[in-house]
């Protein structure tokens, strides 16, 4: 009989979910320890907004509609809520511009393999979602609201995660953070594209020659911040006079800083910014917009209609499902077919609880709630209680899920950030150096 050639080894693909690289870790840790703080505080604030709104309405929406500024040429007298909308949140999407930006040249984005599964995760979880509001919304009228169960918020995740005291491994948590990156960049574009209205092209000119000459001070390699602080400002109030919405200015200006390091730099310019930035976004700009814009009136009938009408269960259902199906079933997917294989650490349940934590819309879906149904105020509160709910229902669901593997995320984290020879460098990225491991043998004993 004749024997069969031994088959050949079936080509095997990137891992998906693989250890970090030593900068890419130190990067991602040092970054959601600050978006862990700051989603505490988000969650706080927008505690704080619903006491204050339920117990004293009346003193919350004459300080949300308290009006300051200037009455300029460029009509900044705004109110408070509005100064917390276009004005804070630009400085979260600046911080998102940088990421953005970063994770493009140095970061999971900067390959297309690496990107594709990321990538086309984001995407399904945006599509998704949208879906099912309009399917669920095809006969109400109300079809504008669309993009409010879109986004991920990755501050207010890392809060849950903080507060429940589940543990992660750097690779799911660099996971979500690029996803909230993708899904960042996909909202602004949303904003300013079909939540612009009324374009004044001389203001929309004037500010994109204001971020040509923050592009060339940046590129001629001039510093300080009395050079870039006022020039922001500037930019941002002729992109909130031209119509677009003021925080695409925000992403732009973080889009143009240089991201990737020159000669002997530590850090790149990009990466020095935003670790001066961030603390201002995540502890100060974004708990604040959650002040301004999570004070609903919370009541049974208010409940009532928020499961009965179509607009925000259209929103419920898009972030509890639509996000959750949407992230998982896209990584899914694009792994099968990129043929990349899974960390035999994980399974495919992590990336299904980390795909329920993405639901977490919170603050650009409140967002969005505000700029979709402008003419509506009470549909837009029912919109934001909506955003409110379906993203509490993901944090539970998602918390559920988190602790069943609570013991497992603990060792392996144990195991990532083990350092028995006290170097300031984790054991696991030594153990392949015959220095170390000669070091390490020489150890004495421990006491007994």
């Amino acid at each position: 009989m004749t024997s069969r050639p031994p088959a050949e080894p079936t080509p095997r693909g990137r891992q998906f979910l693989g250890r970090l690289s030593l900068p890419e870790r130190t990067y991602i840790t040092d970054a959601l320890r600050t978006e862990t703080v700051g989603g505490i505080l988000l969650l706080l604030f927008a505690i704080a907004a619903l006491i204050w709104a339920n117990a004293w309405p009346h003193s919350y929406e004459s300080v949300v509609d308290y009006t300051i500024g200037p009455s300029t040429p460029l009509h900044l007298d705004l109110s408070l809520g509005t100064w917390a909308n276009d004005g804070l949140l630009a400085i979260f999407f600046f911080v998102a511009g940088i990421e953005l930006k970063r994770e493009f040249v140095a970061g999971e984005l900067r390959t297309p393999s690496a990107a594709a599964l990321p990538v086309i995760a984001a995407i399904c979880g945006v599509a998704l979602p949208a879906v099912i509001y309009a399917v669920v919304n095809a006969t109400s009228g109300h079809l504008g609201g669309w993009a409010i169960p879109t986004a991920t918020d990755i501050a207010f995740a890392l809060g849950v995660l903080a507060v429940v005291g589940s543990h992660l491994p750097s690779a799911l948590r660099a996971f979500l953070l690029t996803l909230a990156v993708v899904d960042d960049l996909v909202a602004i574009l949303i904003i300013a594209v079909f939540y612009s209205s009324g374009i004044k092209f001389w203001a929309l000119g004037l500010s994109v020659a204001g971020l040509v000459l923050f592009w060339f001070l940046h590129r001629r390699g001039l510093h300080g911040w009395y050079l870039y602080v006022p020039l922001a400002f500037v930019v941002w109030a002729l992109m909130h006079e031209s119509g677009v919405h003021a925080t695409v200015a925000g992403v732009a200006m973080g889009l143009i800083l240089r991201c990737h390091k020159v000669g002997d730099e530590k850090y790149s310019p990009g990466e020095h910014i935003e670790h001066l930035v961030r603390p201002l976004s995540a502890g100060f700009a974004v708990p604040v917009f959650a002040l301004f814009a999570a004070g609903v009136t919370i009541s049974g009938p208010a409940l009532a209609e928020v499961f009965s009408q179509a607009a925000p269960l259209g929103i419920i259902i898009g972030l509890l499902v639509g996000k959750t199906v949407g992230v998982f079933g896209g990584t899914w997917l694009a792994a099968r077919f990129t043929r990349a294989e899974l960390n035999p650490q994980l399974t495919w349940s992590d990336l299904f609880a980390v795909a329920t934590l993405a639901g977490i819309g919170f603050t650009v879906s409140l967002l969005i709630s505000e700029l979709a149904f402008t003419e509506d105020a009470a549909l837009a509160d029912r919109a934001k209680a909506a955003v409110l709910m379906g993203s509490l229902l993901c944090a539970v669901f998602a918390t559920v899920l988190l602790k069943l593997r609570n013991r497992h995320y603990r060792r392996l984290v144990d195991e990532e950030n083990a350092d028995v020879d006290h170097d300031g460098i984790p054991d696991i990225y030594q153990q392949d150096d015959p220095a170390w491991q000669a070091r390490t043998d020489r150890r004495p004993d421990p006491p007994q």
